[in-house]
């Protein structure tokens, strides 16, 4: 250190003070601008990359929100529609029902009508068998001789086990 204590000279410190800041100013016009106007831009355009993601994320919870709205409107459009078929499967249930139940209330009156028409020819016919019948048996017992009465009972008796109701 004495060395150099004892080799000082104020010239050269001079000139290496003024290269000294000669280099300083140098450096700050070359080097300096560019690296921060580079770190400068690099900052922005993070910050616009940020900006942008934050943009990009609030415009997909919108598309979201509105893909869950949509989302549930066809829910609430297929319900309706599913209702309605359920619905309309229903009415065609039922109509169909009362239809056959007019059409077994039409054939169950044809039926009794048809029954009652038959019941009164079968009524009919049988009054007028019982009639021949009667009328047989009365020619028979007066063609027999009228005076035994018990001849006549058993005459009648007699017809009535020969005669056969159909």
């Amino acid at each position: 250190m004495e060395k150099l204590l004892g080799e000082f000279s104020i010239g050269l410190f001079f000139w290496q003070t003024i290269l000294f800041v000669a280099l300083l100013l140098l450096l700050r016009k070359f080097a300096w601008k560019p690296i921060l106007n580079a770190v400068n831009d690099r900052e922005e355009g993070i910050k616009n990359a940020l900006d942008s993601a934050e943009k990009a994320k609030r415009e997909m919870a919108n598309l979201q929100a509105d893909n869950e709205k949509l989302l549930k409107e066809a829910r609430a459009e297929r319900e309706a529609m599913m209702k309605e078929a359920r619905d309309l499967k229903n009415k065609m249930i039922e109509d169909a029902k009362s239809e056959a139940q007019e059409q077994a209330n039409k054939l169950i009156a044809q039926a009794q009508a048809s029954i009652e028409t038959e019941k009164k020819a079968a009524i009919a016919e049988l009054k007028s068998q019982v009639a021949n019948l009667s009328i047989d048996i009365a020619e028979k017992v007066v063609k027999d001789e009228l005076s035994n009465k018990e001849k006549q009972m058993k005459l009648v008796e007699s017809m009535l086990g020969e005669a056969k109701l159909n």
